[in-house]
Parts: structure tokens; sequence; C-alpha cells
């Protein structure tokens, strides 16, 4: 695999992973909620489902992708209900100021399942790696090296990116001082968590 062909695909892994969908969403929704650390959890869970994919396709799993297609719609309807219950749970989080941490916080394995299941949701995800990825590497070709150099790639892109998107989202978290704002935010950020859900669960 050459540099330049290594380039050329984090360049698109770029505009994947800028363009707004679900990870990015809910990534936001949850800086908005609980903050930057636990949404770093969540864009934890998101790579983790990309790297999945990943080598899904790299190792010619097309077939069996396509095969599991029952299997994406199921997996597809559980991370949009999780998605919900996580939005409904903020909607009910009670109202207290930011220097206190006394809100019903979701949990770290909860953050991280929730991006998981938004990047298992979403099967144009391994469209992208099925499409693309044979247009800059030949996967006939690839050995353990290439495969890593890869993974790496869209590691550092896609995780940097997302937490670019939380750190945003966290700092303007930090003007919100009382608990009436606080409330404000919960409730915004909540429904965001079940606009998220309702669309995945709406894709064909």
């Amino acid at each position: 695999m050459t540099p330049l062909s290594l380039l050329a695909f984090a360049a698109a892994m770029l505009v994947l992973a800028i363009t707004p969908g679900p990870g990015v969403f809910a990534t936001v929704a949850r800086a908005l909620a609980s903050g930057f650390a636990h949404a770093s959890v969540v864009v934890a869970g998101i790579v983790v489902g990309d790297l999945i994919f990943l080598l899904l396709a790299i190792y010619g799993l097309a077939a069996v992708a396509e095969a599991l297609g029952g299997l994406f719609t199921l997996v597809r309807f559980a991370g949009a209900a999780y998605l919900v219950w996580l939005g409904v749970k903020l909607w009910r989080a009670e109202a207290v100021a930011a220097e206190v941490a006394a809100t019903d916080e979701i949990s770290w394995p909860a953050n991280f399942l929730s991006g998981l299941f938004i990047t298992l949701g979403n099967p144009k995800v391994i469209l992208f790696y099925l499409g693309f990825l044979p247009a800059f590497v030949d996967l006939a070709t690839l050995g353990t090296a290439d495969v890593a150099m890869i993974a790496t790639v869209v590691s550092l892109v896609l995780g940097l990116t997302m937490l670019g998107y939380a750190y945003a989202a966290s700092s303007a978290r930090q003007s919100f001082r009382n608990p009436r704002a606080k409330q404000l935010l919960n409730r915004a950020s909540g429904s965001v968590m079940i606009a998220t859900g309702s669309v995945l669960a709406s894709r064909v």
C-alpha cells in the first residue's frame, strides 16, 4: 500500500467523518448533557463499530454482510430503542447546577454501547468501506502491516473528528450554570437522542 493511496483513503475517511449523521448527533448530544469525558466514550464505541465493518470489508466478507441483512435490521432496531431510552432518561434527569455532579449520569459501558449500536445499526458504513476501499487499495495484496495502517487511519481520522465535535459541544455546555438552563440542555440533548434513534429505526 503506497503512502499516496493511504493519504487518499484518509481524505475520503475525513469526508465521511465530518458529514453530520447519527454518530455526530449522538456525540454532540452526549457532550452537551454530560461533558467531554462521557462523549469520548461514545466516540470510542463508534470507532470500534467502524473497525468491525472495516475488517469485514478487508477480509472479503461482503457476501456474509449481505446475507446478514436481517441481523442488521435487528441491530438497527435494538440500537434505535437504546438511543430513545437514553434520550428519555435525559429528559427525566433532575436539573442541578453544572458545578454539582449529582446528575443521574449514564454509565461508561452504556455510553460505549450507544456509540457501538449507532455504527452497527447503520449498514451504510460497511457500504462505504466495501465501495471505496477497493478504489484506494488492492484488497487481495494487503498484508498485516497494511491492515494495521488502514485501521490506524480510520481510528485517528474518525476518532479525532468526533472528539472535535464533542469538545466544541462540551465547551458550549460550560456556559450553562443554573438548574433551569441545565434542564433545558438535558431535554434538548434527550430530544436529539430520541430523534437519532427514530431516524435509525426508520432507515431501510
